[in-house]
């Protein structure tokens, strides 16, 4: 199992979905490699907000055999336009909440929308920010805790907007997760977004990046992912790494990215999905000399 004085601050997880499409061969990676947990996204080929009672029973039914838990649901929930009809997406968040309850997570992923092309998102921000409301006021009513993700070309793609949303937003139901690789791609200095949203990471996502926005495991880019996982251990964190490679293509990454650089890399795989585990290890490994 993962080495215990590291799990007094960290727990690893990860987006299995990355090692397969299959969620046996993604549990059986996970339980060679020691990991207890996942992230929650691509279950058989389906991303998690898609699938049918029958497949969340047999999610559950395969995550005990495996002795698997889930540490977040990674959902798509606010990777639509702003200017959409918001009903039928709140209805699948509705859905992704029930299936965050019955696989035992108290967390869901989720993302604060796209705006149209060539429009300023002032124009948005008022819209945006009531989403978003309603949708916490759902899961405190459900006892779920929404973590907003740092993402490219959502309005909480910039460290500012994200500072932003929390002095709004933040409370018992409403958290961030900090994305080193994220916010290299969006031209952000990532000591400086760190220290602007510390007071408000629970959840770490571990994918770093080079200057150019293409991904590599952690420490190997420049998203600082040395420096913010000690200070994050310095300032008492207990939570999870969710390991999210990004080192191929993998199925419904079309459906995640908006440009088609990723789709070009060789498959994800176990091999890859391992060099981002050992990256990760290397670093914890150093941060507790």
């Amino acid at each position: 199992m993962e080495n215990k004085t590291l799990e007094k601050s960290f727990t690893i997880s990860g987006f299995s979905d990355e090692i397969d499409e299959s969620i046996k061969v993604q549990f059986q990676t996970l339980n060679e490699l020691g990991i207890q947990y996942f992230e929650v996204r691509g279950v058989n080929g389906k991303n998690v907000a898609d699938i049918s009672a029958e497949e969340l029973q047999a999610l559950q039914n395969d995550m005990r055999a495996y002795g698997i838990q889930v540490s977040s649901i990674g959902s798509p929930i606010g990777k639509v336009l702003i200017t959409e009809d918001f009903e039928p997406h709140f209805e699948k968040f509705k859905w992704v909440v029930h299936v965050a309850k019955t696989l035992g997570t108290k967390y869901i992923r989720m993302f604060s929308f796209y705006r149209p092309e060539g429009t300023a998102w002032e124009v948005f921000r008022g819209q945006i920010l009531e989403n978003l409301s309603r949708m916490i006021a759902y899961a405190e009513e459900q006892d779920v805790i929404l973590l907003h993700e740092n993402e490219k070309e959502i309005y909480g793609d910039t460290a500012v907007r994200c500072l932003d949303l929390m002095r709004e937003l933040y409370g018992p139901h409403f958290k961030a997760v900090f994305d080193p690789a994220n916010f290299v791609q969006c031209g952000v200095d990532v000591k400086e977004a760190y220290e602007m949203l510390a007071p408000y990471i629970v959840y770490m996502h571990i994918k770093d990046a080079r200057a150019d926005g293409s991904v590599t495991p952690a420490g190997m880019g420049i998203g600082q992912v040395p420096y913010v996982l000690r200070a994050l251990k310095q300032k008492g964190y207990q939570g999870f790494l969710s390991l999210e490679p990004h080192l191929g293509s993998f199925a419904g990454l079309e459906h995640l990215e908006t440009d088609d650089a990723m789709l070009k890399l060789e498959k994800s795989s176990k091999r890859t999905f391992m060099i981002a585990h050992n990256a990760l290890k290397g670093i914890l490994a150093e941060i507790e000399k």
